[in-house]
């Protein structure tokens, strides 16, 4: 949860107040997902999967907040509302796919070991 420098010993350390934002569960998978052009709301929900409507929602409204993305909304009926990445949200792509990329090449070594430690996690625990 990204929240407003409280005082100046915060404002201290800029990259602790934009690693809030952009280290939370669904910043970095939201910026990925919008790279290629802008989304609506429905879009975004079904890409990111187990997000709830209220999560979501919540994350959009902070990262345009922030000048991540722009929030549009078109005078139709019904409503339609675009999301898309600003300049500032578009200059994070070439620091988060590297790490996408480093997860999807990595997530069964890192699943495999995990599973690994509960064992013997598990183990000691009983032992």
């Amino acid at each position: 949860m990204v929240k407003e420098a409280a005082d100046d010993s915060e404002i201290c350390c800029p990259s602790r107040l934009v690693l809030d934002r952009i280290g939370d569960k669904w910043s970095v998978l939201i910026v990925l997902n919008l790279g290629d052009g802008p989304k609506r709301f429905s879009e975004l929900r079904e890409l990111l999967h187990h997000v709830t409507p209220k999560v979501l929602t919540y994350t959009l409204r902070g990262m345009e907040r922030d000048g991540l993305l722009t929030r549009t909304v078109f005078a139709e009926v019904p409503p339609r509302v675009e999301y898309e990445l600003t300049p500032l949200g578009h200059s994070l792509r070439p620091v988060v796919e590297p790490i996408s990329t480093w997860a999807e090449e990595h997530v069964d070594e890192v699943l495999s070991l995990r599973k690994a430690h509960d064992a013997r996690s598990a183990d000691e625990f009983a032992g």
